[in-house]
């Protein structure tokens, strides 16, 4: 098979090339985490959302742009209905776009039915969402999710022979951190990698931001007294900075957006469950796509170009203050975390 090479036409005012597009295909979840969702959640309505269809030409026009990495995100991805449809389709850019990578970032408590079709389908990566390893505690931070679903999960994505597998952690002091070594260790003994995030200030949540705030460098000076950290060359085309746990396979990510801003070599563009192309997370930079789409179905080309067009509006960087809340109003789950 010869590999597509387009170069990417997607270059903003700073210089910076697109070669990222996370999508969000419905604000729906199974939990309720506390730093993406309210716990009664009042959900778009089902016409305001993107079609499956709408979602597979929206991509091919970001491929065809150029676009190297698509990831697929939520809420949680796989509530949708017909999502497996979905991967196929999208799994197929890669034979005839820019694109060479497919991935997803899910909570895990589909993986069990879903883990091996995605595979099949040509997603290369999963990241898997994985905050505390005590069941209790676990119920506190999502609300509605069982620790043994996830755990499950994860069981189902190993058998099912990913490229690689990422837990994802938030870290919240008064919540878990007393968990993140532990949460390195479960991700060493299972040969998965680990990023922990810093909490994003989007949407309305119950608890002071400001107060449950724990940096990277918190977060790292804890697993350096525990493992033997070595900075990696590892680039996964997203913001994470990797380190290599020494002696093991395994690689821990931080992603930082309040204490090491990433914005200067961002590559991304997010698209929300309705259609709007987001230029910057922390911002509300954006263009309906959807609008263009439904007034002009069927014509690519107008797309492409207004996709090309956003460029122009690509802020040079987020502003987030962890004092402030709430920075955005829209919440994580519309946003694709």
């Amino acid at each position: 098979m010869t590999e597509v090479t387009t170069p990417t036409q997607l270059i903003d005012r700073f210089g910076r090339k697109v070669s990222y597009v996370r999508m969000s295909i419905t604000d729906r979840c199974d939990f309720r985490c506390v730093y993406c969702m309210d716990e009664e959640m009042t959900f778009m309505p089902r016409e305001q959302l993107l079609t499956l269809e709408e979602i597979v030409s929206l991509l091919t026009a970001f491929a065809e742009l150029g676009v190297e990495k698509i990831r697929v995100t939520g809420g949680e991805p796989l509530v949708r209905r017909d999502v497996d449809w979905l991967f196929k389709e999208l799994g197929e850019l890669k034979q005839t776009t820019a694109l060479k990578e497919l991935t997803i970032t899910t909570n895990g408590s589909q993986l069990p039915k879903y883990a091996e079709g995605l595979v099949q389908s040509g997603v290369d990566r999963i990241n898997i969402s994985l905050d505390s390893l005590k069941a209790d505690k676990f119920k506190a931070l999502t609300r509605t999710g069982s620790l043994d679903s996830v755990l499950a999960g994860i069981q189902a994505a190993k058998q099912a022979g990913f490229k690689r597998i990422k837990l994802n952690a938030v870290i919240m002091k008064g919540r878990n951190e007393d968990e993140i070594v532990d949460l390195a260790q479960f991700a060493i003994d299972n040969d998965l990698d680990i990023s922990y995030i810093e909490e994003m200030p989007l949407g309305h949540v119950t608890h002071e931001r400001g107060e449950s705030y724990c940096s990277s460098d918190e977060v790292q000076s804890a697993l350096a007294a525990a493992f033997d950290l070595k900075v990696s060359q590892a680039n996964t085309g997203g913001p994470s900075r990797y380190y290599d746990v020494v002696g093991t396979g395994t690689k821990v990510g931080f992603i930082s957006p309040h204490s090491h801003n990433f914005c200067e070599s961002c590559n991304r563009v997010r698209v929300t469950t309705e259609g709007r192309l987001l230029l910057c997370l922390g911002q509300e930079h954006s263009v309906d796509l959807r609008a263009i789409m439904r007034r002009y179905p069927g014509d690519h080309t107008r797309l492409k170009q207004a996709i090309i067009e956003s460029m122009d509006i690509k802020p040079k960087g987020h502003d987030f203050n962890v004092q402030e809340q709430p920075i955005i109003f829209r919440h994580m789950s519309v946003t694709g975390g």
